[in-house]
């Protein structure tokens, strides 16, 4: 069983970079099919896909937010990496990081169903 641990900073402030690792066990990211998805949820607000990168390296983004993000790999380390830029405090959510097939990306899928495994998730904080 995949396991996705979320870690970073829970404090940005305002017009910075924010940037949040998801470590992999159980499994390795650059297995065949497999996409590595980050997915968040501002408070009293519903999911958002925002972007995931698949087993090639292949990179994929919500167009939303396209011009703000980034996702990268180290294969060595078995981690993927967000990065967040300009954030402001509507920026301010619990981050997700899951793993699932191709079809997660092509619906930009927030449902857990969907996921082979997802991340705990870690809280982020937007304020000077």
């Amino acid at each position: 069983q995949v396991q996705l641990q979320e870690s970073g900073p829970g404090l940005v402030k305002p017009s910075q970079t924010l940037s949040l690792t998801c470590t992999v066990s159980g499994g390795s990211i650059t297995t065949d099919y497999f996409y590595w998805t980050w997915i968040r949820q501002p408070p009293g607000k519903g999911l958002e896909w925002m972007g995931a990168i698949a087993y090639t390296g292949r990179t994929y983004y919500n167009p939303s937010l396209k011009s703000r993000t980034s996702i990268s790999r180290d294969t060595s380390k078995n981690q993927f990496t967000l990065q967040l830029s300009s954030v402001t405090p509507e920026d301010a959510a619990v981050y997700f990081c899951a793993t699932g097939g191709l079809h997660t990306v092509g619906l930009h899928s927030t449902s857990r169903d969907q996921y082979d495994s997802w991340g705990q998730g870690t809280q982020v904080t937007v304020s000077s």
